[in-house]
């Protein structure tokens, strides 16, 4: 299925168009198809689509409107309605917007111009006629379409450029002529016409064009031609021959993707399976066939699947010389918090070394990115603990040479019917693979003395590996004890448990946790309880401590207690994860063992300290950032502290997973202050390591969960973070829609601090659509509120979006003025990140004066700055800009000393950016 919006507004079922009648109807279905995915509320609906009516339509309207277009959509599901309006979902289905957005960021992007230029053919190919052109006269659609048709002008011109990179300028000439008849101040398409000319022998001609776009720039707006043009001029003039046709397109290299290698730790004394050993040898050998291979290994909770998958993968890790993929979709996890497919995937992507800011949006899209990265590649891939068909598929590889374990409680049958995966069914142990289990554990010679009550351990645990471990742990701890007492003790156990018995095999294995859970010390069984209520994958000492309201050396101290006792296992150093059966237990138990009190406090504990801990590393990493009110924490609570910004950020990437967990906990047990408090602590976390889709997971909730406060200001910090993470997705519009919900919750509450902060990032975002006099009008206002409110951080930051504005604008006197003024208060403040930005725009200020030794200095200054901070991306883009400065000075070997820094930079952070800096070093490459 797919919405098109790129001319008249129908919908395509099946290959087949099907009309949508009245404007309404069709309002509608544009205004949710362009927030494909979000929620629309019913006041944004009756606004967009009835703004032209006096008076707003009756509830029923909207719903009979919402009725018809189901039908029309051929789903009841298509439409959903979700408080506090409605959202559309068609699916693995796009819309033609979502189509040309995503071609358009390809093409810009590419550094093939052959591949630019069809994808940016294929953009252009959606569209019909005017976008929206059926709903003209509704304000917010009209401002809509002009985006929509200002975005099909921009692929226009980025295919100009491309197709003039790969030679075709003679055929661009009449395009160009009355793109510029159309366009008379236009300066891009003026030089692409220039140089369209000159490389068709017609240099008079460009000459020509050049005069008259001079002379309309003069008396339209009393200024000159920028330096670029005037630069092309004088290349023009004197015959530059860097300005011929490029050379055959040349293959750069790029840096070789990783090799991972992500195989867990395989479980000490693996004992046993040789008939599934060697099934799984048989099907090694038919992974050079034609089609993917996928095995799948179920059967019973804890009955060794992960230890059989993981011993086995590691043993033919070898034969996959391209690397080993794993991931546990916790698809059992007693928590609820199954892995989604989504997450996986994302989480695959960056083991191949793609960053988050290359990820695409979209599941879908991220499936495709992660198949086309395996394709011709030999790659293990393990899937641990699936919960059904549903979450495999997105994580097959779509080529062959690549082998896929997965592991499941269940048979997964549509994955064998459909897929063609092999089955292989895991039982309980044999009695002699029970034994040579125990043996492995406590010593062949211990057995042997004792070969009945080793056998008889083995049948109270049922032959089940997880319980034999755990018996084996207390077995080894007490090395003076027989093992007939043992399996005494184990025994009068079970009878007490007789309640839980009946050949269940589960309340089997409950009766042997409970014979180990009740050899702890009262301390460590309640550290264990209390576990079973930590809702992330694993839990650090610091975080336990916090969770029991003990000391960290104490807590350290029960959690290798429990450790000792297989109850958890220290994965990492001072980490500890659960299996998911004990996690079950623990849980269980500390329903039945501590008050609803007891339990409360310790989740309040435990998402206290993470609250606190993630909001001093937020300070560490920004210290400039207006501070927030933090709900006081429990006085048995002990956050973490933190000595600088590297420490900062190694805890945030250790924690992140645990986080999130922590703060969907916090929502659903009502602690909204923390929900939404641990958004803001982990906002400059996720921006600075480009984790795009985290980060607007992570203030969904934080809007979530302060829509559900009366505190206005908390609304608004959640909205505006949202946009950020949409802004970053590419999602402008989305991000626009909160940044206009923050302003106007800052503005009830009289906060001008907050009003000022949005119009920055509006101006932004309108500078990178080039809107450069809009984008001036937003710096002001912000710069007068910063004013009202004595906020000399945030005037040195207007008073800097106001200098690039005045520079972009012509203005470049005014730019100097506003940039130096924004310097001297990011130094009066010593404010590093701002002053180095400061220099930057100084830089960029002078380059366009003509002023390069100024900008040099300018530039130096920044990267100075930027480097002693350990800003990658920053010192890259400033060496860029650095080159740029050098290049026009005439200083070309230095230009390109510091554009291949640059790019060598980029390249490691696989950054967009590297492509365009790629292609200006093959250019001037070309010309030397």
């Amino acid at each position: 299925m797919r919405i098109r919006l790129l001319g008249p507004i129908d919908v395509v079922v099946d290959g087949t168009p099907r009309a949508v009648r009245g404007l309404r109807r069709k309002a509608v279905l544009a205004v949710l198809a362009l927030q494909h995915g979000h929620i629309v509320s019913v006041a944004r609906l009756v606004d967009s689509v009835w703004s032209d009516n006096g008076h707003p339509p009756v509830a029923n309207t909207l719903q009979s409107h919402v009725s018809h277009l189901r039908q029309v959509l051929g789903s009841r599901t298509s439409i959903v309605a979700r408080p506090p309006g409605y959202l559309l979902d068609v699916g693995s289905g796009d819309t033609d917007v979502e189509e040309a957005e995503r071609l358009i960021r390809q093409g810009t992007r590419s550094d093939d111009s052959a591949v630019a230029a069809g994808q940016l053919r294929g953009a252009l190919a959606l569209w019909r006629g005017s976008a929206l052109e059926d709903v003209a006269g509704l304000a917010w659609l009209e401002g809509q379409a002009e985006r929509l048709n200002q975005l099909r002008a921009q692929a226009v011109r980025a295919l100009l450029e491309v197709r003039l990179d790969l030679g075709e300028h003679a055929e661009l000439v009449r395009d160009l002529e009355l793109l510029a008849v159309e366009h008379p101040l236009d300066e891009q398409i003026h030089g692409q016409l220039m140089l369209a000319l000159y490389r068709s022998g017609r240099q008079a001609d460009a000459l020509a064009v050049f005069r008259r776009l001079r002379s309309a720039l003069v008396g339209n707006l009393g200024v000159d031609p920028t330096l670029a043009l005037r630069e092309l001029e004088a290349q023009m003039l004197r015959h530059d021959p860097g300005l011929s046709p490029p050379p055959a397109p040349v293959t750069v290299s790029r840096p070789p993707l990783p090799v991972p290698a992500q195989l867990p730790l395989e479980v000490r004394g693996f004992a046993g399976r040789e008939p599934e050993l060697a099934g799984l040898d048989a099907l090694l050998a038919q992974a050079n066939g034609p089609t993917v291979l996928v095995v799948v290994l179920s059967g019973s909770a804890g009955v060794g699947k992960t230890a059989l998958a993981v011993h086995w993968a590691r043993r033919v890790a070898s034969e996959f010389p391209d690397g080993q993929l794993y991931v546990n979709l916790r698809g059992y996890d007693p928590s609820g918090l199954v892995t989604s497919s989504a997450d996986a995937v994302r989480g695959f992507l960056e083991a191949l070394g793609v960053p988050p800011h290359r990820i695409p949006v979209g599941a879908d899209a991220q499936a495709a990115q992660f198949r086309s990265l395996l394709a011709g590649r030999r790659m293990l891939v393990v899937l641990d603990n699936a919960r059904d068909a549903g979450q495999i598929r997105p994580l097959l590889p779509g080529a062959p040479g690549c082998l896929v374990v997965v592991t499941s409680r269940d048979e997964l049958a549509g994955l064998v019917g459909i897929e063609g995966a092999h089955p292989i069914t895991l039982g309980l142990l044999t009695n002699d693979e029970s034994r040579q289990l125990l043996a492995f554990r406590l010593g062949a010679d211990r057995i042997a003395a004792e070969p009945r009550a080793a056998d008889e351990i083995s049948a109270r645990c049922a032959r089940l590996p997880l319980a034999l471990v755990v018996v084996a742990a207390r077995a080894a701890t007490h090395p003076l004890f027989s093992l007939r007492a043992l399996a005494e003790e184990l025994g009068d156990s079970r009878e007490r448990l007789d309640a839980l018995a009946g050949g269940d095999l589960v309340a089997d294995v409950r009766a042997v946790f409970s014979w180990s859970y009740r050899t702890l010390t009262p301390k460590a069984a309640r550290m264990f309880r209390l576990l079973g209520l930590h809702r992330g994958p694993d839990v650090s000492a610091a975080a336990a401590a916090s969770l029991a309201g003990l000391a960290v050396r104490e807590a350290r101290h029960l959690l290798r207690e429990l450790a000792r006792a297989h109850l958890i296992v220290e994965h990492l150093p001072d980490r500890y994860a659960f299996h998911d059966l004990l996690r079950a237990y623990a849980a269980e138990l500390a329903e039945h063992t501590d008050s609803a009190e007891q339990r409360d406090a310790a989740i309040r504990r435990v998402l206290d300290h993470y609250l606190h801990t993630a909001y001093r590393a937020a300070v560490v990493l920004n210290p400039h950032r207006d501070p927030i009110k933090l709900p006081a924490p429990d006085h048995a609570t002990t956050p973490e502290a933190f000595t600088d910004h590297h420490v900062a950020i190694e805890w945030f990437s250790t924690e992140h997973a645990v986080l999130i967990a922590a703060l969907r906990q916090a929502l659903r047990h009502g602690l909204d202050h923390h929900a939404w408090a641990l958004a803001w602590s982990m906002h400059t976390y996720f921006n600075r390591r480009g984790r795009w889709h985290d980060w607007a997971v992570v203030w969904q909730v934080g809007v979530d969960a302060a829509t559900r406060l009366a505190d206005p200001l908390a609304r608004a910090h959640a909205h505006r973070g949202l946009s950020w993470a949409y802004d970053k997705l590419s999602r402008h519009e989305h991000a626009r829609v909160h940044l206009l919900h923050a302003l106007e919750l800052w503005a009830e509450a009289g906060d001008p601090v907050g009003q000022a902060d949005v119009h920055l990032d509006l101006g932004r975002g309108l500078a990178i659509e080039g809107r450069f006099a809009d984008a001036m009008h937003h710096a002001r206002h912000a710069l007068d509120l910063y004013k009202e409110a004595d906020h000399p951080d945030g005037l040195a930051l207007a008073l800097n979006n106001m200098g690039m504005a005045s520079v972009e604008l012509g203005d470049y006197e005014r730019g100097l003025e506003c940039c130096r003024e924004s310097l001297a208060l990011h130094q009066e403040a010593d404010n590093l990140d701002g002053e180095a930005g400061a220099w930057d725009s100084l830089g960029y200020a002078y380059h366009h004066l003509g002023d390069h030794a100024a900008a040099i200095d300018g530039y130096q200054h920044a990267l100075d700055l930027y480097r002693d901070l350990g800003d990658r991306f920053e010192v890259a883009a400033t060496l860029a800009n650095l080159g740029d400065s050098r290049h026009s000075a005439g200083d070309e070997a230095r230009a390109r000393e510091a554009w291949r820094e640059a790019l060598s930079i980029l390249d490691d952070l696989d950054h967009p950016d590297a492509d365009r800096l790629r292609a200006k070093l093959r250019a001037d490459g070309s010309r030397a």
